[in-house]
């Protein structure tokens, strides 16, 4: 479907593809622009390389499994427009198989608990909820979806980019944190609808995957948290991923297991040797919004709570 808005341009990063797709753009779209890229850099350096070659007031990250209506782009932008606060935002992200259900990268925007587990209005772990307008407010999140990512230009920059070293997952919440540290804001732009496939690159379940999350988020906390809440936040997340570890083995997951704790030892890794390749916040005097000071796995896993309004309550 044509999007409806005319300053724009639509450009293409192919980041080290081994199949036709290239090709295909080339003989079907020869008006687009590509930017091609030497090998597979990943999510986060593949978008960084990507974007020096591009100038523009705002940049808008879509995933190549993402279904666009003709209006998604104007919300968003008028949105951001209204309030130079607001660095990023997201629309709203339905699933593409069932359009009444929240897609599981983002929902209706992205929040984080107090020890670093990412949740999203319309998604909490892995339960997604049918959308029936009960988050269409427009509001402050913790994280935008990079599924579906508007962002000024010149915070993400400012902001040092993506974390390359993420590779793949998490990086934009990484990425959100340091912009509100920076004093800026994240919405949510509800009005602006997109359909998210998920998981065609890596899984549901992918033990990659799962090594990616668990290590990535450890070295988002260790990157953006006060020094004083490291002390207490991090022991007890260590506790938590060793709980969730003997969980997936006892089930008979020994795929999860194992890559947690590799995750673990990649952690150990960069903490002692490769600091320095990562992006740290430029400031840490920003408030943060979307943030929860609730448990979220005693709140689901225990209490049985499996929806956002449960959890959080309603945001009328």
């Amino acid at each position: 479907m044509a999007t409806r808005y005319d300053n724009l341009e639509v450009i293409v990063a192919d980041n080290g593809s081994t199949d036709t797709s290239l090709a295909f753009m080339q003989e079907k779209y020869p008006a687009l622009r590509c930017i091609v890229l030497d090998r597979n850099y990943g999510f986060a350096k593949g978008y960084n390389e990507a974007l020096k070659q591009v100038e523009a007031d705002y940049y808008v990250l879509l995933n190549s499994d993402v279904e666009v209506g003709p209006d998604w782009i104007s919300p968003m932008l008028e949105l951001l427009e209204s309030n130079t606060q607001i660095a990023a935002c997201q629309p709203k992200i339905l699933a593409y198989a069932d359009h009444s259900s929240f897609e599981y990268a983002g929902g209706a925007g992205g929040w984080l608990d107090k020890y670093g587990y990412p949740f999203a209005k319309g998604r909490i772990f892995d339960v997604t909820e049918t959308d029936h307008g009960q988050y269409d407010q427009s509001e402050p999140i913790f994280w935008a979806s990079g599924a579906a990512l508007f962002i000024r230009a010149a915070v993400f920059h400012k902001a040092g980019g993506f974390d390359e070293y993420f590779f793949a997952h998490q990086e934009e919440i990484d990425l959100c944190w340091r912009i509100q540290l920076m004093g800026y804001e994240v919405y949510s732009c509800p009005a602006s609808v997109v359909y998210h496939v998920g998981g065609g690159t890596l899984p549901k379940g992918n033990s990659l995957k799962t090594y990616l999350n668990f290590r990535n988020n450890r070295i988002m906390l260790s990157k953006n948290l006060p020094f004083r809440k490291k002390l207490w936040i991090v022991p007890v997340r260590n506790l938590l991923d060793a709980l969730s570890a003997w969980k997936g083995l006892l089930s008979g997951d020994g795929g999860y297991f194992i890559a947690i704790i590799r995750s673990h030892l990649a952690y150990s890794k960069w903490w002692l040797f490769y600091q320095h390749k990562s992006v740290f916040p430029v400031t840490k005097k920003g408030t943060l919004h979307g943030y929860s000071r609730k448990n979220m796995i005693w709140q689901h896993f225990v209490r049985k709570r499996k929806h956002f309004d449960e959890i959080i309550g309603h945001r009328k």
